[in-house]
């Protein structure tokens, strides 16, 4: 059977949590640009991009200082908000304990800070289970760049073309198939007909397995 390397994104792919970092986005937009947010903009603009880089883009008459203190009023708003419902999605766990008991090599690459990922994985105890994480600091091109997943897959000492990507984003997916990885889509946060291409879409872990994901290399 094929070995292989697992990439897994955070936001959205570990866990089901874009609704609340749009609600804690809005609530930022409203409070200083008194600008209204929508779903399409914030998937469009915010998912899965490094919050200052979304500071950037929307507060250019902020300076540094100014935009890193809103943002991490950002994440604080959506930390109190979403700690009470932190989980996994559902069957993740069971995947992740059936790759390490095979051998599989896993990391998470996540454009997220390191509070945000440290944040997750205190009320999502998986931490044991990845080899490498990559997070947004360590990035310069965020998605769908093929930084973030090159730079995993060479942590995991894995080629390329012998990884997988998780991803729930359209720049995500777009990033994974373009650095020549598998791509599974979760569709937690578009449906299967919005997301781009991907090797397989499914809506959570449970009709997953390790033969099943081997299977994906055996395909044209």
């Amino acid at each position: 059977m094929k070995k292989f390397g697992a990439i897994f994104d955070m936001d959205g792919t570990l866990i089901d949590n874009n609704a609340y970092h749009f609600e804690a986005w809005k609530a930022v937009f409203e409070k200083y640009k008194h600008m209204p947010v929508s779903f399409e903009l914030y998937n469009e603009k915010m998912s899965g991009v490094p919050g200052m880089t979304v500071m950037r883009e929307f507060f250019p008459e902020y300076t540094e200082d100014e935009m890193q203190r809103v943002f991490e009023e950002k994440s604080q708003t959506y930390k109190d908000a979403f700690a009470p419902f932190a989980a996994p999605i559902n069957g993740l766990e069971r995947l992740l304990m059936e790759f390490k008991n095979a051998g599989i090599k896993m990391a998470i690459a996540s454009s997220a800070t390191v509070a945000n990922i440290n944040f997750i994985l205190e009320h999502v105890p998986i931490r044991q289970y990845f080899d490498a994480i990559v997070d947004g600091p360590r990035i310069s091109k965020p998605k769908p760049n093929t930084q973030i997943f090159l730079k995993a897959a060479e942590d995991l000492g894995i080629k390329p073309e012998d990884c997988i990507v998780f991803e729930d984003s359209i720049s995500g997916i777009k990033a994974g198939r373009a650095a020549g990885m598998k791509v599974v889509a979760i569709t937690s946060t578009h449906s299967a007909q919005e997301l781009p291409p991907s090797d397989l879409a499914v809506t959570d872990y449970t009709g997953l397995s390790l033969q099943k994901l081997a299977a994906l290399f055996e395909e044209n």
